[in-house]
């Protein structure tokens, strides 16, 4: 695909219809203040809402519009893999559809992106998300850490802008468990971030719960990184050291007092607490073979469904109706 000069905009959208307009709106005049080269791309995730009617009408009436509507709801990073597989400009800035993103801050962006760096977060100056959602977040960026091995990671935001050269070292990725953050680590370490505005959300409730983030934060460990196996095997040791040591308490006061350690308690309690450790440690085990599992099936990150753009782009920039794997 060839790459011009410019910045595509993805835009992961799920039961936003009531937004979209407005961002559109808004997305237009920030860019087109810019002088320069865009596209939107807008990826419908399995919304049940009138979302894709909306994205088509747009595309209708501005042919820098792309909607790219998959079969079924993938999650928001796979979303975001498949429009950023079809973006075609140099630059790609990534946001969330429900305007909490200010369109017009995306000139900050570009700029420290021009600062030698590769990839840019948009840190919200001050998040406006409910406390249980901060608190949620905030894991998720230590986890991310872990997995990223960046202290930028701490500054991560949906809200970023990436030179498009870095996909090609995903390009072959292959699996339904997605985090674009750890797999622009594999094409660059040069991360910055700069503190942006956080504007409450317009309409609706976030579609992003503590869950959803825990469980996020589990697929970026157990997918991207071998940390869980590493504490495995450290609680693995600890607990053969504890078990040395409760032995030679036994032992030591037996030779020397002549009598064993008494109470059904005691043997309990030194019970659980190992078949507790064994349990742990196995159910780390097999979040890894699950993974494994699933890469096995060849289960695709995305299936698109249907596609609608200007007919002179659809000649150039044509997303495939396939999974990812043959794009």
């Amino acid at each position: 695909m060839n790459v011009k000069p410019g910045i595509s905009v993805v835009v992961p959208v799920f039961r936003s219809a009531a937004t979209l307009a407005l961002l559109h709106r808004r997305l237009v005049s920030a860019l087109e203040e810019m002088a320069i080269h865009f596209e939107i791309i807008f990826v419908e995730d399995g919304a049940t809402d009138t979302s894709w009617t909306a994205i088509q009408s747009l595309a209708r009436d501005d042919d820098r519009v792309v909607g790219i509507r998959l079969s079924r709801n993938y999650g928001q990073h796979n979303a975001l893999l498949c429009g950023i597989r079809a973006a075609c400009y140099s630059s790609i800035v990534t946001m969330d559809d429900d305007l909490q993103h200010p369109p017009e801050e995306i000139y900050k962006l570009l700029e420290k992106l021009d600062e030698h760096c590769d990839v840019v977060y948009g840190t919200p100056e001050r998040e406006q998300h409910n406390f249980w959602r901060d608190q949620a977040s905030r894991i998720t960026k230590i986890v991310l850490q872990g997995a990223m091995g960046a202290e930028t990671a701490r500054h991560a935001s949906a809200f970023r802008i990436f030179r498009t050269r870095l996909r090609d070292s995903f390009c072959n990725f292959r699996g339904p468990f997605v985090s674009i953050d750890v797999l622009l680590t594999w094409g660059t370490t040069r991360f910055s971030h700069i503190a942006v505005r956080h504007e409450p959300r317009v309409v609706g409730v976030s579609n992003y719960n503590v869950r959803k983030l825990f469980n996020h934060a589990m697929n970026m460990v157990t997918g991207f990184s071998t940390i869980p196996l590493q504490l495995a095997s450290m609680i693995g040791f600890g607990f053969t050291l504890l078990g040395l040591g409760i032995l030679a308490y036994v032992l030591g006061r037996y030779l020397i007092e002549g009598v064993s350690v008494p109470g059904f308690a005691f043997l309990a309690s030194i019970i659980a607490i190992f078949s507790g450790a064994q349990l742990f440690t196995i159910g780390i085990i097999g979040e890894y073979l699950a993974r494994m599992h699933f890469r096995t099936m060849e289960r695709p990150a995305y299936i698109v469904a249907d596609t609608v753009m200007d007919a002179t782009r659809r000649d150039e920039n044509a997303v495939s109706n396939t999974s990812v794997d043959n794009m």
